[in-house]
């Protein structure tokens, strides 16, 4: 090799190390600035335990393939969300909408014409992941 592209590789691997040290230190940062309480700080929508234990029961019939059993257990999310909208919306509209529009896409994907058991599986599980994020189980 000649010392030209000595050159380049060195400078190459220098940026390399740069950047993987620059996200390091930007990830410590945010832990080290970040409260224990903040980090895991719950939505105030409150409990949402018993919205999300629909949604495992649904999910369990869909890992399963029984999608019209999580067809119709989906239906007592919907009906239990949409009669807890006026006490939980005001407390935290965008963190409602959120967690909405993820039950949507459950529903959506669920009641499809030809539902497909990956979307549905994948519907569900980013459903829980959001609502595990409303409540801190991070």
């Amino acid at each position: 090799m000649n010392h030209r592209k000595l050159r380049i590789l060195g400078t190459l691997l220098v940026i390399i190390v740069v950047v993987t040290m620059a996200r390091f230190a930007a990830t410590s940062a945010s832990l080290w600035l970040t409260s224990p309480a903040e980090a895991g700080s719950p939505s105030k929508l409150g409990d949402l335990s018993a919205f999300r234990s629909i949604v495992v029961d649904t999910k369990g019939m869909a890992d399963k393939g029984d999608l019209a059993g999580a067809k119709s257990r989906i239906k007592d999310l919907e009906e239990s969300w949409d009669e807890a909208e006026a006490g939980l919306k005001p407390r935290a509209a965008a963190d409602w909408h959120v967690v909405d529009k993820a039950i949507d896409r459950a529903l959506d994907a669920l009641r499809a014409d030809s539902p497909d058991a990956l979307a549905c599986r994948q519907a569900l599980a980013g459903l829980l992941k959001i609502m595990d994020e409303m409540s801190g189980d991070r």
